[in-house]
């Protein structure tokens, strides 16, 4: 499947390959020990929701590709860039064999297109805003030019600066947070804001999912907790019957009535 960019700096010519067996995905170190805890939170929190995950690829730090030419380089071969969103929503991609193991994922040739992808800054300068595309691809020009995901999520987790942009008329515009400070995220149909607090032995600020009734998606040990607290208010409503129970028979008693056991 080819693509022709309109755009009068660079006519891109963009394809969709499966990526070969044998190309050899960049190894770039996570830049810092908040990212993998912020990807898993976001998945956790999600996991337990059937039509979400269902035929959904919901990965962190995972190559997404495309076919792309160089007009501008003296190399006019086309080429297969890979970029690896720190996390990345797909639904439906193709299903895999049993044995098979996902190593990448090519839109339009093994699913749609993301509904959102996501970066989380560190303190160094990435490519998370580089519109470069000539001698290479960056990230914000790959998302939206390229690929053409709906949703890009930036978040700095060490100041909470969430920007969320979406994609119109062929540009990523920033959009404003709602009266309660989240953003609706089409595609997962749920809304993304910023939360403070301590999960995984991190204390501090994360992006957590609500729903449409304004309901925190909680995650695991948060669910165990409320149902902690719920047997527990149970077991404090059944002792309280029984001592109702046994003050109402004390009484009888003191009457001089007879309770048979059981009443």
């Amino acid at each position: 499947m080819t693509a022709l960019l309109a755009n009068p700096t660079a006519n891109l010519i963009i394809t969709w390959p499966l990526l070969p067996a044998d190309f050899e995905l960049p190894d770039d170190p996570v830049e810092d020990e908040n990212q993998p805890l912020l990807a898993a939170a976001l998945r956790q929190a999600i996991s337990s929701i059937p039509q979400l995950m269902e035929d959904a690829l919901v990965v962190s730090n995972f190559a997404l590709c495309a076919g792309i030419n160089f007009p501008l380089s003296t190399n006019k071969e086309q080429r297969t860039i890979c970029k690896a969103p720190d996390w990345m929503y797909v639904k439906p991609v193709e299903p895999k064999n049993v044995s098979q193991v996902r190593r990448s994922y090519t839109p339009h040739t093994q699913g749609t297109i993301p509904q959102v992808v996501m970066e989380f800054l560190s303190e160094t300068y990435g490519e998370e805003y580089s519109v470069e595309f000539t001698e290479r691809v960056g990230k914000w020009f790959f998302y939206e030019q390229i690929i053409k995901v709906p949703v890009y999520v930036i978040f700095r987790a060490t100041t909470a600066h969430l920007e969320v942009y979406t994609l119109k008329s062929e540009r990523y515009n920033l959009q404003d947070a709602d009266a309660n400070g989240r953003y609706w995220i089409p595609g997962l149909n749920l809304f993304l804001g910023v939360w403070e607090g301590s999960h995984e032995g991190r204390t501090g600020y994360w992006l957590r999912w609500w729903d449409t009734e304004g309901s925190l998606l909680l995650w695991s040990e948060e669910r165990a907790e409320q149902e902690r607290q719920r047997a527990e208010q149970e077991r404090q409503r059944a002792e309280q019957e029984r001592q109702r129970a046994e003050r109402l028979a004390e009484r009888l008693r003191q009457a001089g009535l007879e309770v048979e056991e059981g009443d």
